[in-house]
């Protein structure tokens, strides 16, 4: 029989195929890469996604950009509305006004007259401005006296005539100064002859729009004119794009300030009973029998538990008193009450998951339940947790809004977003821009977390997937 020869290794070389190789279409992705992908398809939840960014920017950059001290007063811009940068006539520093009295005038009419005439003369003392408005008229004859008063608004007879401003009681008085909260708008100063006791239906009105101003000694100590520089120039003011409250504060460095204590309290408090709420639910789960009944049965009696209530206990048990801060308390009652609904949520979610078959051979490998729960089980929620915790954060911004607008979360001068919508809405029809500018970053955060969160319920969730 004749010897097989030896095999080469060209002997094993195979066929060329004539049929092109099948390529995939689509690399193979995991179950975070393919949830990102179907999250950038969802414009709303992108867009929340960018404004969430946006206000952590707000929160910790805006203050190193916009350096204005939140708690400095700006006396010369009480209530201002937001506005261009605003320029201010520079005066002289106040001083003491005597208003003139009428020579050969009786400060007491003999009798009382049945009528009087109405003031003639009135008009303005030099350049009416917001430090003071000084205005004289001459005297009326047999007058014991006159009543002031001041409107926003243009009177129409008796009716409407505004704040009384004064009342003078001498009839050869015939000055008057007002230094009232004075702004740069339109007044109307109404001037009404008395008898000494009674007005007379005769009213005198003067129009009066005063000029921005400040005084020499307080532009040098804000550091805006120098020492050589003489009253009647023009000054620039500083600049409140949002305009300033009812103390003259900045509003955008107040609001900046108020978001780091509204999302500190927003953030901080969903994450810790979020995390808590994780582990507990996940080992009630996991274990199942009693143990998961009596777990469960204590996270019932904590949902019970009336959060208000709590939340003065816990201020009384601080010592917090009427008008100071409570953010620990609040913090504190957030945590201890509003864990149970996370608990909940992973307990059901692992009551499915401990029966799968990849948890059962990690059980027969050795695997102990705190090794299962955090290495396999809690993971395998991760898209509930963060779901979870995105509907958590505005739910406790809201919270925090509430409490502080009403007087049992943080406290002035500490501001906050819902302590500053309490301030606010105090001049909501005069001033509507202190409430307004509050009360829309709480609307932005809480819709955008909000749908964000919607967005990651659809991105995560694995039935929608397979329907794809």
């Amino acid at each position: 029989m004749m010897p097989h020869p030896a095999l080469q290794a060209e002997d094993f070389t195979p066929e060329p195929s004539t049929d092109s190789l099948e390529q995939l279409s689509r690399p193979s992705l995991s179950y975070w890469q393919d949830a990102w992908l179907r999250l950038k398809k969802n414009t709303r939840a992108i867009i929340s996604l960018y404004l969430i960014i946006g206000l952590a920017l707000f929160t910790v950059v805006g203050p190193w950009l916009w350096t204005k001290d939140p708690s400095a007063q700006d006396l010369d811009q009480i209530s201002q509305a937001p506005a261009l940068p605003k320029t201010a006539l520079l005066v002289s520093d106040y001083e003491p006004w005597t208003p003139p009295i009428a020579q050969g005038h009786a400060a007491a009419p003999a009798g009382y007259p049945d009528t009087l005439d109405a003031v003639t003369g009135l008009a303005t003392v030099g350049t009416p401005n917001t430090q003071s408005i000084r205005f004289t008229w001459l005297p009326v004859q047999d007058a014991g006296g006159y009543s002031i008063y001041r409107s926003e608004s243009e009177p129409s007879g008796l009716q409407g005539l505004g704040l009384p401003l004064e009342t003078i009681e001498a009839g050869n008085i015939v000055g008057f100064e007002d230094r009232l909260n004075l702004k740069s708008q339109t007044y109307f100063y109404s001037i009404i002859p008395t008898d000494g006791l009674d007005e007379f239906d005769v009213v005198t009105t003067l129009k009066v729009t005063p000029v921005q101003s400040i005084t020499v000694s307080q532009a040098l100590q804000r550091g805006l004119i120098d020492p050589s520089d003489a009253p009647g120039r023009s000054v620039m003011l500083a600049f409140h794009p949002f305009g300033t409250d009812y103390l003259g504060r900045d509003m955008l460095a107040r609001l900046m300030q108020g978001a780091r204590v509204s999302l500190f309290i927003g953030v901080v408090a969903p994450f810790i009973y979020v995390l808590f709420g994780v582990f507990y639910g996940g080992f009630a789960g996991y274990l199942g029998g009693k143990v998961d009944q009596f777990l469960m049965r204590f996270a019932d009696f904590v949902v019970a538990l009336p959060f208000l209530l709590f939340m003065i206990l816990f201020k009384i048990g601080f010592g917090i008193g009427p008008g100071e801060s409570g953010i620990l308390p609040m913090l504190v009652a957030l945590i201890l009450l509003l864990w149970p609904s996370t608990a909940r949520l992973v307990r059901g979610q692992v009551l499915k998951i401990r029966e799968q078959g990849y948890i059962e051979a990690a059980r027969l490998l050795g695997g102990n339940p705190s090794y299962l729960i955090a290495r396999h089980i809690i993971p395998n929620t991760m898209g509930v947790i963060l779901v979870t915790l995105t509907f958590a954060v505005p739910s406790a911004i809201f919270t925090e809004a509430f409490l502080s607008f009403i007087g049992m979360g943080v406290a002035p001068p500490t501001p906050s977003w819902g302590s500053m919508c309490n301030e606010g809405v105090k001049t909501m029809l005069s001033h509507p821009h202190e409430l307004f500018f509050p009360a829309l970053f709480i609307s932005i955060t809480v819709l955008a977390f909000n749908l964000l969160g919607d967005g990651l319920t659809e991105a995560l969730d694995s039935k929608m997937r397979s329907r794809e």
